[in-house]
């Protein structure tokens, strides 16, 4: 993922400059620019391992944000503004991500037999082919767990998917309701 440093500098600065209105002795002032200081630092530093991390100081920081807001310290068009922008950034980063792993998972997509191989033009989209692989990997799994594994894409479509491979013949189905579990067929 590729950032631009000058813009987070920018937003940073803006933060700052936003805070400066914040009273003086005020905890909140100290703590936004705190977390603005480690979105910065993480993002720039562009360390994978970090990025999990900073999602979470987005949520703290936007919860900040909200408080601003109510006490009328500075214009809440202002405080908006950058609130935003925040997010625009975190929906960036989060894109980036659920980009990095759908990469990841398609270099390990590997299939062997050659029985799978004729099933898979039946599948009609690249995310079924990693839910198939994984249930080969996994044995079974729910849907709950392949929502962890593709954040960006609902449960109801993720259930779609699942219907499809079951109609391709591809997975079954076992059990119902929270106890749905769905398997590879071999």
């Amino acid at each position: 993922m590729s950032i631009n440093k000058e813009f987070l500098t920018q937003l940073t600065a803006n933060l700052y400059r936003l805070t400066l209105f914040f009273p003086k002795k005020e905890p909140l002032r100290y703590k936004i620019r705190e977390l603005a200081d480690d979105i910065l630092a993480a993002l720039i530093r562009n360390n994978p391992k970090l990025v999990p991390e900073s999602e979470k100081d987005f949520e703290v920081l936007n919860s900040f944000f909200e408080v601003a807001k109510i006490q009328n310290w500075v214009n809440p068009y202002d405080v908006s503004y950058i609130q935003q922008e925040y997010f625009k950034l975190k929906q960036e980063l989060k894109n980036a991500e659920s980009l990095k792993k759908s990469e990841t998972l398609e270099r390990s997509f590997s299939v062997s037999d050659e029985s799978s191989q004729e099933a898979l033009p039946r599948v009609t989209s690249e995310r079924q082919k990693k839910i198939l692989e994984v249930l080969k990997k996994n044995n079974q799994a729910q849907v709950q767990e392949f929502k962890q594994l593709f954040p960006e894409v609902t449960k109801r479509t993720l259930r779609r998917d699942f219907e499809r491979l079951l109609e391709c013949g591809l997975v079954e189905r076992k059990g119902e309701n929270s106890k749905t579990f769905y398997r590879a067929r071999t």
